[in-house]
């Protein structure tokens, strides 16, 4: 009896330890699986960051992009008012060359009339001064006929 008291023992030892041990094996398993479920999610959250990283830098991209067209636009718009205002102060230049030219081809024609009509004016009073010396000298002469004729006629009343 002693025997089989010892041997019950034994036995409920044995399967008391397997009980723990399969407690143990569990527990660990348990923790196993923890472990490997905390992977999964820092390897999810890992996955979550890259991706919200990568949409940042989309984002920053697409903004720079877009400043740096808004940068080219406001700068080609630049040139052109630039290219505008060489255009039209090259033209006004143009214009008032233009201008000055036709002023001096008016003052040219104008003295150029000027110099006619001086120049008539002299002749007419070239002519006329040729007629005033001509009507003299026919005035002269003819005084000087008269004064011979009445001489002449003096001279016949005292003969």
């Amino acid at each position: 009896a002693g025997a089989k008291v010892i041997v019950e023992q034994i036995k409920d030892r044995q399967a008391q330890r397997m009980r723990e041990e399969e407690q143990r094996e569990q527990e660990r398993s348990f923790i196993l699986k923890q472990i490997d479920a905390l992977k999964g999610e820092e390897v999810e959250q890992q996955k979550q960051k890259k991706l919200a990283a990568e949409r940042l830098m989309k984002e920053v991209n697409e903004a720079n992009s877009a400043a740096m067209k808004i940068k080219e636009e406001k700068m080609l718009a630049d040139k052109l008012e630039e290219q505008k205002i060489l255009d039209y102060q090259a033209d006004k230049e143009r214009r008032e060359r233009e201008l000055e030219a036709q002023k001096a081809e008016l003052a040219a024609e104008k003295e150029k009339e000027t110099a006619r009509l001086r120049a008539m004016q002299e002749k007419a009073q070239d002519k006329a001064a040729e007629m005033d010396a001509l009507r003299a000298k026919r005035a002269s002469e003819a005084a000087e006929r008269a004064a011979r004729a009445k001489e002449a006629k003096e001279k016949a009343k005292l003969e």
